[in-house]
């Protein structure tokens, strides 16, 4: 049977919830950026089956305080800079839960949450410039604004009736125009649709990663030559690899000079529309026939909320609708049916109150506050990227875009590409398991790079100066370890290295941290007067540490 709730039993437990988001979100600073979850722990995950009766409220608690509280994504710490991925805002968090509580669906109706997600999508469509008739969807992220926006696309550009007919009765093949810095789900969404991915033409880059819009129309132009049916452009509003911005406004000429709709996933960038240094190169989403947007990543709204636009409202309801006559109501306001339900600009029915917190989140923040934090993650992108500048141990891989910097430990006059690559490989995940800090990695013209992006309004520049000290301490020591292995190798010794012959953070015959960094000043010049003391790799991380470090010394003896 379910626990008996009173509303005293009810406060008693939320009282102890708050006190456990209130210890995580406090004391992230002071713990490992990221630990894994130990082997004896995923087998537990693995093995266990479902409780066969009820558990007590504070059992169930407590077992999440010992066996998930521990062991996050990572994202919620100030040195943690993977993927795009951000801290959640603390309303935020008070939005889900009460959300949860108040549990709607979010089909349609004449109830609150109605209301306030209508509120949000005017809100953004406003921000972007969009016109008033445009419809606006909440979504899981990015990839389900994509397949949405691209299916409209499809009902409107393919030149059949494709909902009653498929596209059987296509008389030409389609195209889709997409850069090689396109996000993956892009394809995905071609693939879903029914277009395969030879539909898809890619677009070279310029020399700053942004779709090369010369040959974007050459390309159009073949196809209508060849009596090849173009879909949609795709175009990025802040690409993942580098945070880079197409050209917008040409690329909206270009498309309508040749009919084809427009597609711009901004959902990583888009919210720089609020920087004043990137507002004129936005200002062309308002052109574009939908946009994708992601509040869960530089707006801080907790996972999932995701936005889709698209400017012809009328298109995508033709393009979802289909209500069953015990769904249907006759729109009034004052009955319960409501407004025109948002499942019919969709492909979801049943859908949850996503929008209480980004209302939630938008409200703590203000556009103000987002501006602010906005621009301060861009000045701390420049900062790291002038700091890879003046340091001789490392090398900018591309031009700083957005928020997202890519750099790797340089290589040396002895280095081919590939020693390179495996020194900066062997480094992240040395980094990441290490806990100081934790970047991502990507490749730009086939070489392996480093990647930070900066989506987290918890970070300072005393962080930078702490990740890039721990990147240039794990060289020096990979260094030493290749060296000492290298010489070993020549001598014809056979047997395994003990695993203590080179601790991560040491030097061979070094004393502990601060003295190796006496004996190795920061090149940039950063950060010596207000240095941190330097983090050790975690307790919890030793085990997989050690087993990473013995891995990466038969590697180095095998080369």
């Amino acid at each position: 049977m379910p626990h008996n709730w009173t509303e005293e039993e009810i406060r008693r437990v939320g009282y102890h919830v708050v006190d456990l988001i209130a210890e995580h979100l406090t004391r992230l600073s002071d713990e490992p950026v990221f630990r894994p979850v130990p082997p004896e722990l995923q087998e537990h995950f693995h093995s266990t089956p479902a409780p066969a009766a009820g558990e007590s409220p504070d059992g169930i608690l407590r077992e999440f305080r010992d066996t998930i509280a521990p062991f996050p994504f990572g994202n919620g710490h100030p040195r943690f800079w993977g993927w795009v991925n951000s801290p959640p805002s603390v309303m935020g968090i008070f939005g889900d839960a009460l959300a949860a509580a108040m549990n709607p669906s979010c089909a349609g109706g004449n109830h609150a949450a109605i209301y306030v997600e209508r509120q949000v999508v005017g809100w953004f469509r406003d921000l972007l410039g969009l016109p008033r008739e445009a419809k606006g969807l909440l979504v899981s992220g990015g990839s389900m604004a994509t397949l949405t926006a691209l299916a409209v696309a499809r009902h409107v550009r393919c030149g059949v009736n494709v909902r009653a007919d498929g596209l059987r009765g296509a008389e030409q093949p389609f195209s889709f125009y997409l850069s090689a810095e396109s996000h993956g789900c892009v394809r995905k969404a071609i693939e879903l649709l029914g277009f395969g991915s030879a539909s898809i033409r890619t677009i070279p880059i310029d020399d700053d990663d942004r779709m090369n819009v010369a040959a974007l129309d050459a390309a159009l132009a073949g196809d209508r030559a060849n009596h090849v049916t173009p879909i949609a452009v795709v175009a990025s509003a802040g690409t993942t690899n580098t945070g880079a911005i197409d050209d917008l406004a040409a690329i909206a000429g270009t498309c309508r000079r040749h009919q084809v709709w427009l597609h711009v996933d901004a959902a990583y960038g888009g919210p720089a529309i609020l920087a004043d240094a990137y507002v004129d190169r936005l200002r062309a989403l308002a052109e574009a026939d939908s946009v994708a947007l992601d509040p869960h990543k530089w707006l801080f709204v907790p996972v999932e909320a995701g936005l889709v636009f698209v400017r012809d409202a009328e298109a995508m309801r033709s393009a979802f609708s289909l209500v069953p006559p015990y769904l249907r109501t006759d729109g009034s306001l004052t009955g319960v049916g409501g407004p025109i339900w948002f499942s019919e600009f969709g492909f979801q029915q049943t859908r949850g109150f996503r929008a209480l917190k980004v209302w939630m989140a938008m409200k703590e923040f203000g556009l103000a506050g987002y501006k602010a934090a906005i621009e301060a993650n861009v000045a701390l992108a420049a900062y790291l990227a002038d700091c890879v500048r003046a340091s001789s141990e490392l090398e900018l891989m591309a031009p700083p875009g957005l928020s997202v910097v890519c750099f790797r430990v340089a290589g040396r006059h002895n280095e081919d590409e590939g020693a390179i690559a495996a020194i900066n490989r062997t480094l992240l995940d040395r980094l990441q398991l290490g806990g100081e800090a934790f970047l991502s990695s990507t490749e730009l013209r086939g070489r392996f790079t480093l990647r930070a992006c900066i989506v987290n309004y918890r970070s300072t520049r005393q962080d930078i100066d702490q990740m890039l000290s721990a990147v240039r301490r794990l060289a020096r020591t990979l260094r030493a370890d290749a060296h000492l292995v290298g010489r070993r190798a020549e001598e014809d010794l056979d047997e395994e290295l003990p695993l203590d012959v080179v601790r991560v953070g040491e030097h061979p015959g070094a004393e502990p941290d601060e003295e190796a960094e006496e004996h190795h000043p920061d090149e940039d010049g950063h950060g010596r007067g207000d240095r941190r003391r330097e983090v050790r790799p975690h307790r919890a991380n030793r085990l997989v540490h050690e087993q990473a470090e013995a891995r990466d010394h038969r590697a180095l003896r095998a080369r």
